[in-house]
């Protein structure tokens, strides 16, 4: 059975694109009510149309994830909007570039402020609500990228890595509070974020099929979910792995290209 997501507030960060668009896009179709924020302005007026064209209700507030007053007052602005948020899917990410020859510290740093940083000011700027109210749930969206370092993926691999570490600690310290936090790992999707890729990218997700399966996992209240099932397999092999078979596997096997 369906979870009710009629007039539930869902705030997603990284909404105007991607995976934090479709999710939005699928959750104002049950009923939710959806706080979209992001950077790019125009982008996220496009979402909002769409979810108002098909009889849904939402918020759009531009705001930068890595500022946290940025996201503080966005928070604010969707409340004041749509209600208390009872759903917090962080979801603001970029991939980089890495080049391990020349790395290239400012863009390390980005990386880890959206992806890391990003996701910790949107928690901090909602969390006190939540716990006042001991109800609430937060959603993270990391990676499978997030379980063993990847060919050309440095700063990516580390700040999912970190997110995941980051809401598993949540998820101990806020049991008590009657807050339940979910960590997904996504394999490869078809977004913006894997788009242009030369490389064959295994076990490729159409992204509305990958959206499903993520708000299945949401309202199951899951504590940890990766798929897809053949990818999360052979990635929790791979920790368990000996190192030297892992390199040398994985030397062979870039999709950064």
């Amino acid at each position: 059975m369906a979870a009710d997501w009629q007039d539930k507030v869902v705030i997603i960060t990284g909404a105007s694109s991607g995976i934090g668009r479709g999710l939005a896009v699928a959750l104002a179709k049950r009923g939710a009510l959806i706080g979209l924020l992001a950077r790019r302005a125009e982008m996220l007026r496009d979402v909002l149309y769409q979810i108002e064209h098909q009889g849904g209700k939402a918020a759009a507030v531009p705001a930068d994830v890595t500022n946290f007053e940025s996201v503080r007052a966005a928070v604010k602005q969707v409340s004041g909007q749509l209600g208390p948020i009872q759903v917090l899917i962080a979801n603001a990410g970029i991939a980089g570039t890495d080049d391990p020859a020349q790395l290239n510290v400012a863009e390390f740093a980005s990386v880890i402020n959206v992806n890391l940083i990003g996701a910790a000011n949107s928690v901090a700027a909602i969390v006190p609500g939540m716990v006042a109210r001991r109800s609430g749930q937060l959603v993270a969206i990391s990676s499978l990228a997030a379980y063993r370092g990847l060919p050309k993926s440095a700063a990516y691999c580390a700040s999912k890595a970190a997110v995941s570490a980051f809401f598993e600690s949540l998820r101990l310290d806020l049991q008590p509070t009657g807050i339940d936090v979910t960590i997904i790992h996504p394999g490869f999707i078809k977004t913006p974020l894997t788009a242009g890729r030369q490389a064959k990218m295994p076990f490729l997700m159409e992204l509305d099929q990958a959206v499903e399966k993520m708000i299945s996992a949401i309202e199951r209240h899951k504590k940890s979910y990766a798929f897809p099932w053949q990818l999360a397999t052979i990635v929790r092999l791979g920790m368990i792995m000996p190192t030297f078979m892992y390199d040398q596997i994985s030397r062979k096997n870039s999709f950064r290209e």
